[in-house]
């Protein structure tokens, strides 16, 4: 077995790579690229699109995927969440890779960050991108320091991983004039987030032991694991019938569909066989997997390729 030098690893790339966790990103991307699917699909013309603000959205979503992930470590680890007994990857500071002081000053400085790059949005979507981008940072801190113990993280993704970026994203890619009001951006950050929120169950799903433990009172803890199992499974197939009630039920659309339900299902399947245990972050790599796909498959069925 080989031995690792914690102390001579504290701090190092790897490490804040690890901390930052890649995996959660197709969470923070495919919210912005249905929504600027769907920009595409009200202006399809290449000089109507705001390809800067575009970049900015995926910019800004990553940013604020990697600081919602260094809080989440950090104050984990404080609190005493991340223990022996918890089952989900190593996190960076409870192994001693960050030191809790370096942690602090990288919250800051992604928190920082990602304010700048969201600011000049403002120039495509008025200030009122400033109370959104505000609630963003607000609630990214809140999610981890109270919210999630009260069973409210998986409205805010929801919220902040399905309709915020979507409906965003959509508005500030379009002129605003040819934006007006559209529900349709609504319906699909609904649907987003749904999907999206498979990831956070099925995180919660595998800790639950731990979480009851440690009076962490997620959906999951409040429900238990036989309900969690019910609204696992129906989440991606609801949010696939939006999709298709929103654009048509053509051969096309309904085959791009049953791929990703079959890999849903699939995936399903492998949780509730597996039930407990660290093999549970499979399912974790394979529910971030399937996200990514029905983002893609999503944005292929709004832009009628």
């Amino acid at each position: 077995m080989q031995i690792i030098d914690i102390n001579a690893n504290k701090n190092k790339p790897k490490a804040w790579f690890l901390a930052a966790r890649p995996k959660t990103l197709s969470g923070a991307a495919v919210p912005v690229m249905i929504g600027g699917a769907y920009a595409w699909h009200l202006v399809q013309d290449v000089t109507k699109m705001e390809w800067t603000a575009l970049l900015l959205c995926f910019l800004f979503a990553f940013i604020m995927q990697i600081d919602a992930n260094f809080i989440n470590d950090y104050y984990d680890c404080v609190r005493g969440r991340d223990n022996q007994e918890r089952l989900g990857p190593e996190r960076a500071c409870q192994q001693g890779w960050v030191t809790l002081s370096a942690m602090r000053k990288a919250i800051a400085l992604t928190t920082i960050l990602a304010c700048l790059v969201g600011l000049p949005l403002v120039l495509y979507g008025g200030w009122q991108l400033v109370i959104v981008g505000l609630a963003c940072v607000i609630f990214c801190f809140l999610y981890t320091v109270c919210l999630a113990q009260l069973g409210m993280g998986d409205v805010l993704v929801l919220l902040f991983f399905g309709i915020i970026p979507t409906v965003c994203t959509t508005y500030v890619t379009v002129h605003s004039s040819q934006f007006i009001v559209h529900s349709l951006p609504w319906s699909l950050g609904i649907a987003t987030g749904m999907v999206i929120d498979c990831l956070l169950l099925v995180n919660n799903y595998r800790d639950i032991d731990n979480d009851k433990h440690s009076g962490k009172r997620t959906l999951v803890v409040l429900i238990g694991k036989k309900w969690t199992e019910y609204l696992y499974m129906m989440l991606t197939p609801v949010a696939l019938v939006i999709v298709l009630l929103e654009f048509g039920f053509s051969n096309t659309n309904i085959l791009l569909c049953f791929i990703v339900y079959f890999l849903h299902i699939n995936t399903w399947n492998k949780m509730k066989r597996i039930e407990k245990g660290r093999e549970l972050n499979k399912v974790l790599g394979l529910t971030a997997r399937n996200i990514f796909i029905y983002g893609v498959v999503t944005s292929i069925i709004i832009l009628g390729i």
